[in-house]
């Protein structure tokens, strides 16, 4: 609020990455940790453990699960909810998310698979029942986070970046229904080989992916019309990438054979990074005639 010719006016505080988001990102932080705990026991003395723990999963699921958590972060304050619907979203994420590291790292420590366990015992069993609970109440909280940003109070808040954010809701849920595929299909293999993860974490890394082009592109001379149209293009060839990667693999065929549909996918993928690379150039070009 400032004062103008004796009238006052109020201003709309700007919303900021991170911004009251301290408790999740250190949440996401510990992730990293616990991964570096993991890396160096494997350096150490590898990464089987017997009879089923294998301390490479714990590594990259507790690296993936803080990525994310500090990409949620990052982007939550745009979401345009209520403080306590922040507040009740952000406490009940990281208490899953803490369950989830436990469940990861201390089964896999004592040899145990968390998420399929067999002969196990009732503790085990708990624990990987426990999980799968854990992983659903993931998926319904981020539903509810996801569309947040599909209506007109978060798109408000900056168009330009919620246009990105929105598509990236969308290949969550994508890696989401690959991660109830795996947990449906008792693993990440299917068929001869078909490889269900890769589906699973491309998705992931939309968060990361389509929001940078949206946040670039704030920062060209291009117009607002113009700068919609390298979101969408961004977007749009990423979830053509990922579908067509859940499709080949949907087949029980690599992702890295020479077909169709992995020539789809990367080809995609390339449009995606060719249209970032661009807008980072249209970004340079701003800041150098400044």
């Amino acid at each position: 609020m400032r004062m103008r010719n004796h009238y006052i006016v109020e201003t709309k505080p700007a919303v900021k990455f991170f911004e009251g988001e301290k408790w999740l990102v250190l949440t996401g932080l510990l992730g990293f940790l616990l991964a570096g705990v993991c890396a160096l026991w494997i350096i150490l003395y590898g990464g089987e453990v017997s009879p089923e723990g294998d301390l490479s999963k714990a590594f990259s699921f507790n690296a993936a699960l803080g990525m994310f958590l500090l990409s949620t972060a990052a982007i939550s304050p745009f979401s345009g909810m209520k403080a306590k619907s922040r507040a009740f979203f952000r406490w009940s994420y990281i208490i899953l998310a803490l369950y989830s590291y436990f469940a990861e790292t201390v089964q896999n420590f004592r040899g145990v698979n968390p998420r399929f366990v067999q002969d196990g015992s009732a503790f085990d069993i708990g624990v990987g029942n426990g999980f799968a609970f854990v992983a659903l109440l993931l998926v319904l909280y981020y539903l509810v986070l996801a569309i947040q940003y599909f209506r007109r109070k978060a798109y408000n808040l900056r168009s330009e970046l919620v246009l990105g954010i929105r598509y990236a809701m969308i290949a969550i849920m994508l890696s989401f229904a690959a991660g109830i595929w795996i947990s449906v299909n008792q693993g990440r293999l299917i068929g001869l080989h078909g490889n269900i993860i890769w589906l699973h974490g491309l998705g992931f890394h939309a968060l990361q992916a389509v929001p940078l082009v949206a946040w670039l592109t704030e920062r060209t001379s291009l117009t607002p019309t113009v700068r919609r149209r390298w979101i969408h293009l961004t977007g749009i060839a990423y979830l053509i990438g990922l579908l067509a990667i859940g499709w080949q693999t949907f087949l029980c065929n690599s992702i890295m054979e020479w077909s169709v549909l992995p020539i789809l996918a990367c080809g995609s993928f390339m449009i995606a990074i060719g249209g970032g690379a661009l807008v980072l150039r249209q970004t340079r070009k701003a800041f150098h005639t400044q």
